[in-house]
């Protein structure tokens, strides 16, 4: 227990240093406009949460990092955003779905 609440404010931290680094913010938070037209990023974002949303974790970080475009910095916010979701996840959760925060950790390093 001791370990994962270590883990959490890690990952918490990581995500927030990330944040600050590329976007000024304390935390990074993905809003889709409300405007018709979706970006890619918008799609994408869709995508991880409706795939989270079905217990299916690993194939959603696996999507983001087939879909990431490093030369496009929204990429990154979508990224941290979504980290920074499933890191609020419960350990029942994500071990449901056989996910681990040293997994949300490391997600996070291979982003950035």
């Amino acid at each position: 227990m001791l370990k994962q609440d270590y883990l959490l404010r890690q990952i918490e931290s990581l995500a927030m240093s990330l944040s600050k680094l590329f976007f000024n913010k304390d935390m990074v938070v993905y809003e889709i406009p409300e405007e018709n037209a979706q970006s890619e990023t918008d799609i994408l974002y869709n995508k991880l949460n409706k795939l989270v949303s079905e217990g299916k974790i690993n194939e959603a970080e696996n999507l983001l990092f087939d879909e990431v475009d490093r030369s496009n910095i929204e990429y990154l916010r979508v990224g941290i955003d979504f980290y920074t979701n499933l890191n609020r996840l419960d350990d029942k959760t994500l071990e449901a779905h056989n996910y681990t925060r040293e997994e949300i950790e490391q997600g996070l390093h291979d982003l950035s």
